[in-house]
């Protein structure tokens, strides 16, 4: 399933090896604490009795609230908007009290702008600039798929920490948070270091722990940098997985990267060996 945003650091990469991972087990109820564009969710190969999906980010979790409810209004109001650069510069800068259209906005700047990156000024305006993504349709499938997905989850938008009360004994959490470090050296990456900071890292590391107390499952990604070995290795599995880096800037530098994937879930294969 296609998910309907795309989204920097998105795990679509990320999906064969999640369903390998969790083949032949069974779990309760299931939380993505750090949504984005819900591909693990939306690709997970694995039902639950129930779904928790949250982000801090409340115009994204609204976005999903319109797609999961009112999927037709937010298609019929999409496929009215033209791709060019100056209708994208003068609709970036409205407001929308009607929620259709509010989360129409959101997937339609998503798309069209400069690399589906997230980002919004002081005052909380989106200000990414127009992508020049001349192929972009509105993708109906994708967007009927997810809303029949999403018809069953529970949305919320705020800190990653709040789920804790839910956890029971035999869920799964996927964490996949906005990295504070680069990947393999010692630089912090500036634009995220506000949105997510080390400091939150040692929560999440918290969080982590009290979900194994709870004899709840955990799958965790992160950039591949040793501070953040050093936060999380807690004894249990881990893998480094490399992946391609897609997403530019001015200090960016496209081809492999290596990322950490830390579980408590022991893969099947390994311990039929």
């Amino acid at each position: 399933m296609t998910p309907f945003l795309r989204w920097a650091g998105g795990k679509r990469w990320l999906i064969n090896e999640v369903n390998e991972l969790i083949e032949g087990y069974n779990f309760k109820n299931y939380y993505e604490p750090f949504l984005g564009s819900a591909s693990i969710f939306f690709n997970i190969n694995a039902s639950f009795n129930k779904v928790f999906l949250n982000d801090l980010n409340e115009d994204l979790i609204e976005t999903y609230q319109e797609v999961k409810n009112n999927v037709n209004e937010v298609i019929k109001f999409l496929k009215q908007l033209p791709n060019n650069e100056t209708f994208y510069y003068d609709f970036r800068k409205k407001h929308f009290k009607n929620k259709s259209k509010k989360a129409a906005q959101f997937i339609y700047l998503n798309h069209t702008s400069y690399n589906g990156i997230y980002r919004v000024n002081r005052n909380g305006e989106y200000n990414v600039p127009y992508g020049y993504k001349k192929n972009y349709v509105v993708d109906e499938k994708s967007l009927n798929e997810c809303s029949q997905k999403l018809k069953n989850a529970n949305l919320s938008s705020g800190d990653f920490y709040r789920l804790i009360d839910l956890i029971q004994e035999g869920d799964l959490i996927f964490l996949d948070p906005p990295y504070t470090v680069s990947h393999n050296n010692n630089g912090f990456i500036e634009y995220n270091k506000n949105l997510f900071s080390l400091e939150d890292q040692y929560r999440l590391s918290e969080l982590i722990d009290k979900i194994k107390e709870k004899k709840a499952f955990y799958i965790l990604t992160n950039a591949a940098h040793k501070t953040i070995d050093e936060i999380f290795n807690k004894g249990d599995y881990k893998y480094t997985l490399t992946r391609s880096s897609t997403i530019g800037g001015k200090n960016a530098k496209r081809g492999s990267i290596e990322e950490f994937l830390f579980t408590n879930i022991k893969r099947r294969k390994d311990a039929d060996a």
